[in-house]
């Protein structure tokens, strides 16, 4: 049954601040950095106000805020951060710690450009960065997604034991204002329930060793535990979705399809640029065009299998990336699909497309550029094997 619907106006750290405020985790280490500043501000507000009882920890760097954080949830407390760019840079040592001693800590990272040059702005090179450190990783595209998935995200992390990044775009979402439908804090405290393990790694009642130095016969064990452990979040992620789903009326999957159903040009594309893109198909499918769209929300784990299934049928597909691997060869994500498609057997054209770096804009007109030279069969490349949006040459 559907909760109460309580309508505002909100920018996405607000969001994802109220889910926090509603959630009231036990502990939160943070240290600011734009653009996820507001979120610890405001936390600490709710703190200071007397609206929630959770810990709030002022550190020195983003290195200790994962730090502390660590050592939060390893005492058996609801823990959490934020972050953003070099600030999630700067936790890296930590986020593989986080996840090779399974805590189910949960990080609000605003997407924003890594340096140099330095650049404040949205793309999503410290997401992908960060992408194999064991951190199962939700996109969102509007503020109403990053304050879903931010409700959600404690549900998965404490069922599989990993840790989870609920990621935004910085500033696009982050900071504009749109309207969105709030769930009544007792809804979401009731779905989110109470965190009171029964075995935490500093338990003086049961004392074990997790973390320390892992000499040969054990290392490959551990990282395939946490393996398995990312393979099979796959099911706790569509569960929990599809529980609040029912509590809040809307549905989330691994990802969403835009007018797939008859589709023969795709865009596969992650966050808020995805608008862009359903609103150039719109446009296309108006003029009769078979065009589509998919919006990845969950890219660890990366749901390999259900894209190819949900590709079928479709004979070109630009595949973009707000981010750039430097691997003479694509984007990140768009490397991963082609492994996905090849696994499948599967053999459509991919065009591999950088877009948005340093939050260069990506319109509608871009788009539907994109898929006019998707059907005409205007794949090629200069020079290097993909292509790059708006960029001077």
């Amino acid at each position: 049954m559907a909760a109460k619907v309580i309508r505002e106006r909100l920018s996405g750290n607000e969001a994802i601040a109220t889910a926090i405020r509603q959630i009231n985790p036990d502990v939160m280490p943070a240290f600011p950095i734009t653009p996820s500043t507001e979120i610890p501000q405001f936390v600490s507000s709710y703190v200071a106000n007397g609206l929630v009882d959770t810990e709030f920890v002022p550190v020195e760097s983003e290195h200790s805020a994962m730090s502390a954080t660590i050592g939060a949830s390893a005492a058996g407390a609801r823990a959490m951060t934020a972050t953003s760019s070099a600030g999630l840079a700067f936790m890296w040592e930590e986020l593989h710690i986080a996840s090779s001693d399974r805590l189910p800590i949960v990080l609000a990272l605003v997407n924003r450009a890594l340096s140099g040059p330095i650049n404040i702005n949205a793309d999503h090179s410290d997401g992908m960065g960060a992408k194999d450190c064991g951190w199962i990783q939700l996109y969102a595209e509007s503020n109403q997604e990053a304050y879903d998935n931010m409700c959600m995200a404690f549900r998965i992390s404490e069922k599989v034991m990993l840790p989870v990044m609920v990621c935004q775009d910085g500033f696009i979402t982050s900071h504009a204002v749109q309207n969105i439908n709030l769930l009544e804090d007792a809804a979401v405290k009731e779905f989110v329930g109470t965190y009171k393990p029964d075995q935490y790694l500093l338990n003086a009642k049961a004392p074990m060793a997790a973390g320390p130095y892992a000499v040969t016969q054990y290392y490959m064990e551990a990282r395939r535990g946490v393996a398995q452990a990312m393979y099979d979040s796959k099911d706790t992620i569509l569960a929990v979705s599809k529980e609040f789903g029912e509590l809040s009326g809307r549905e989330y999957g691994l990802f969403e399809e835009y007018c797939m159903d008859d589709a023969e040009y795709a865009i596969v594309i992650m966050g808020s640029a995805a608008g862009a893109a359903k609103d150039a198909c719109d446009m296309l499918r108006a003029e009769g065009k078979k065009v589509g769209v998919i919006k990845i929300r969950v890219y660890r784990p990366f749901p390999a299998k259900e894209l190819a299934e949900a590709l079928k049928g479709v004979k070109v597909i630009a595949a973009m990336d707000r981010a750039e691997s430097f691997s003479g060869n694509s984007g990140p994500m768009a490397c991963e699909l082609k492994a996905a498609l090849y696994t499948a057997k599967m053999t459509p054209d991919v065009l591999s497309m950088i877009y948005g770096l340093g939050g260069r804009d990506i319109t509608v007109e871009d788009m539907v550029k994109i898929y006019e030279d998707l059907m005409a069969g205007n794949l090629c490349c200069d020079e290097i094997p993909y292509r790059y949006v708006n960029v001077r040459e």
